[in-house]
């Protein structure tokens, strides 16, 4: 297959070389795709455009930001960043956090992370609309190989989120963050709940309340 030339299937593993994943990445015709690259394969998705990935994206990062204020955990968030080990892995999760020691571990004026170089993210969160069963599959794999310690999935359509601690390439299913620590799942989720009925400022409100 050559990359640049062969349109490419999106929300589609497709099996190819790390140079022509390569070149994928940098043809302009997807600079607005999010990309993962796992045992010699590609997945480009193509940014969101629902009201209901972008609602929940907005509220569980505004979600994470007051409740690590509030308990004053060291945390850096970052939406949509790029991680890369050459040659392996590249990864773009919705959100990423570096949390306590790692807080600021990676410098400001850095482009795509290099995972040679600097940590992976504490917690990574996926916001799943359309792509569930692969943020279950494939991609919670990657994240276990990758070292992530910590991987939410948060369903759009049943306001569900699944929480998987990650641990010597294994994970298993947790309702309570250990890397934000006290911070309960479903709350995250009564708050989704109540973000179909009323604007994310009443939302906000209402998880001000529970965290304090």
């Amino acid at each position: 297959m050559t990359v640049l030339t062969v349109p490419i299937k999106s929300d589609t593993w497709i099996k190819t070389s790390w140079e022509e994943f390569i070149q994928a990445a940098e043809n302009p015709d997807y600079e607005k795709g999010k990309f993962y690259y796992y045992q010699d394969h590609l997945r480009i998705e193509m940014s969101p455009v629902s009201r209901d990935h972008a609602g929940d994206h907005g509220l569980v990062n505004g979600a994470l930001g007051l409740y690590v204020a509030l308990r004053n955990i060291p945390v850096t968030i970052r939406d949509t960043c790029s991680y890369r080990q050459p040659g392996q892995w590249e990864v773009q999760p919705d959100i990423s956090c570096h949390v306590g020691d790692n807080a600021m571990a990676i410098p400001y004026g850095t482009g795509i992370v290099n995972l040679n170089d600097y940590p992976p993210p504490d917690l990574v969160i996926e916001i799943a609309n359309t792509s569930l069963a692969d943020d279950q599959g494939k991609k919670r794999l990657l994240y276990e190989d990758l070292g992530v310690k910590e991987y939410w999935i948060v369903d759009v359509k049943v306001t569900k989120i699944l929480g998987f601690k990650m641990k010597n390439q294994g994970s298993y299913q947790i309702r309570e963050s250990l890397v934000l620590p006290g911070l309960k799942l479903a709350i995250l989720e009564e708050g989704l709940q109540k973000s179909r009925q009323t604007n994310h400022s009443e939302v906000m409100r209402w998880l001000l309340q529970q965290f304090s």
